[in-house]
C-alpha cells in the first residue's frame, strides 16, 4: 500500500535535453526549446510519472549571470510548460562552480537527495535523462537504475554504454518508457 504514495518521476537535465545548449544559457532570447519537449513530458503524465528538472548551472558560480537571471528564466520556462499542460514538479540546480567541489553538482547526489528528502519518490520506477555523462553518473550514484542518454556530437562511442539505453531527443524517448 505503501508503494502507492511514492511518486514515479522522470528526472530531466535542462541545457541539451529540454533546450538547445548554447553554453551558459541564461536569457529568454537564447532559450529554445528542442522540438518535442512538450509532447514527450505530455505523454510521460499521461503514464503517471511528475517531472523534476536537475540543472548544473555554473555559470551562476563563474559570475557569467546571476541567480536572479536564473531564476527569471526558469519562472518563464515553467510558464511556458504550463501553457503547454505540462506540471514541473520541482526545478533542483547546483549554482556552484566546479572548483567547489560541493555534494549537489551532478554527477554527485546532492539534487536527488534533495529531491528525496522534499518527495516520496519510487527511484525502481524512475528515470534519469540527460545528454551528459555526469548526467548518467548521477543516476548510478543514487542507484536509478532507468538512465537515457539524449546523444550528440559531444558523445564518444565508449561512453555511450555507460547510460541503459540512449536516443537521440527527448521526444524519442517515448518509444522507450513504457507503463
Amino acid at each position: 500500500m505503501i508503494s502507492n504514495l511514492n511518486k514515479k518521476v522522470i528526472f530531466l537535465d535542462r541545457d541539451g535535453v529540454i533546450n538547445h545548449d548554447y553554453g551558459y544559457v541564461s536569457e529568454i532570447e537564447k532559450f529554445h526549446f528542442i522540438d518535442g519537449v512538450f509532447e514527450a513530458c505530455e505523454y510521460f503524465q499521461k503514464l503517471g510519472y511528475e517531472i523534476i528538472i536537475i540543472t548544473n548551472q555554473s555559470g551562476i558560480g563563474r559570475n557569467y549571470f546571476s541567480e536572479k537571471k536564473f531564476i527569471e528564466l526558469t519562472n518563464w520556462m515553467l510558464d511556458k510548460f504550463n501553457e503547454n499542460g505540462i506540471k514541473i514538479l520541482k526545478v533542483y540546480y547546483c549554482p556552484h562552480n566546479p572548483d567547489e567541489n560541493c555534494n549537489c553538482r551532478k554527477p554527485n547526489p546532492g539534487m536527488i537527495n534533495r529531491a528525496m528528502n522534499d518527495f516520496k519518490i519510487d527511484l525502481n520506477n524512475s528515470w534519469l535523462i540527460g545528454d551528459k555523462i555526469s548526467d548518467i553518473q548521477t543516476a548510478l550514484n543514487v542507484n536509478i537504475k532507468n538512465s537515457i542518454l539524449i546523444l550528440d556530437s559531444s558523445i564518444k562511442e565508449s561512453d555511450k554504454n555507460i547510460a541503459s539505453i540512449t536516443a537521440n531527443s527527448l521526444f524519442d524517448t517515448i518509444n522507450i518508457i513504457k507503463e
